[in-house]
């Protein structure tokens, strides 16, 4: 469905993209993740045709990326684009007429895509009186209007509460069950863990790690992750080393990465003669993939 290849982009003097390639299947969920400046943003409004590369290829459904493109992409940025005084409807029609949406259509398709994100029986209230999901849901109803073949939801859950979050997920998944394929960016973790077929790791203009989350898991030498809260840390660490645990600080937590996983039994055990305080024991995150990725020189 989308294919880049050999993308560049610098400002002046600093390059953003270099020779960035992603290649998104029909239909999949394909999710993007790397820290602020990355080049996200930058990669949208070039997929968008709203901003030139400097060099490389893009091409949606098989077209080079033109005008034409434009019609088979529908983008929701994370700042919503509404008008807040206009009532939902009002929001769909003036986008549909945007889209080239011609009258009975644009009906249609207005009050198809407002029952498509459970808004249709706030479809004459105006915007400023919805709540933050119900923004975030008729902003993504936007990029839907005119049936694309790519939706692009640009940080689509941030600042909403949790209740929030799990409707637009739900949304999202609906949406690749109608078969639309869906390329997300997002800086929560578990929300690319939970959705994504697959993520890409960027940092500086580059993937550094591409893949299904079982294949992402691999480049941690890791079954499970054990947390320990105790005073005596090196002590703690010289330990695990005997046994061959890697550790790593996520934050001021101190962790071991074990090779194959242990009954909580066996893992006490094993510190034996150390004070520890706690042990929790958890699966390879995405979090810690991305910042063995992105912090540790992977």
């Amino acid at each position: 469905m989308l294919k880049i290849e050999n993308l560049n982009k610098s400002y002046k003097e600093i390059k953003v993209l270099q020779d960035f390639n992603l290649h998104i299947h029909s239909g999949e969920i394909y999710g993007l993740v790397g820290p602020n400046g990355a080049g996200k943003t930058t990669i949208i409004n070039i997929i968008c045709n709203l901003l030139q590369s400097d060099s490389g290829n893009i091409a949606i459904n098989n077209q080079p990326i033109s005008e034409a493109t434009k019609k088979i992409i529908g983008i929701a940025p994370q700042e919503n684009l509404l008008y807040k005084t206009l009532s939902c409807e009002e929001n769909l029609k003036f986008f549909a007429d945007i889209y080239g949406l011609d009258r009975a259509t644009r009906q249609r398709q207005v009050n198809d895509t407002l029952a498509a994100v459970n808004l249709l029986d706030r479809a004459k209230n105006p915007v400023e009186s919805l709540s933050g999901g119900m923004r975030r849901r008729l902003n993504i109803a936007v990029a839907l209007v005119h049936q694309p073949k790519l939706v692009i939801l640009d940080e689509p859950t941030t600042g909403l509460d949790i209740e929030a979050r799990y409707d637009i997920w739900g949304l999202i998944r609906q949406l690749q069950n109608q078969g639309i394929t869906i390329f997300l960016t997002t800086h929560l973790l578990d929300e690319a863990e939970r959705l994504c077929q697959r993520i890409g790791i960027i940092k500086k203009g580059q993937i550094l790690a591409e893949g299904s989350l079982a294949e992402l898991r691999t480049l941690i030498p890791a079954k499970e992750i054990v947390a320990v809260q105790t005073t005596q840390e090196e002590q703690a660490i010289a330990r695990a080393a005997e046994y061959g645990f890697t550790y790593r600080y996520y934050g001021n937590e101190l962790a071991f990465w074990l090779p194959e996983p242990l009954e909580l039994k066996e893992i006490i055990t094993r510190f034996e003669g150390i004070a520890i305080d706690s042990i929790a024991r958890q699966p390879v995150r995405l979090e810690h993939i991305y910042l063995e990725v992105t912090q540790n020189n992977y």
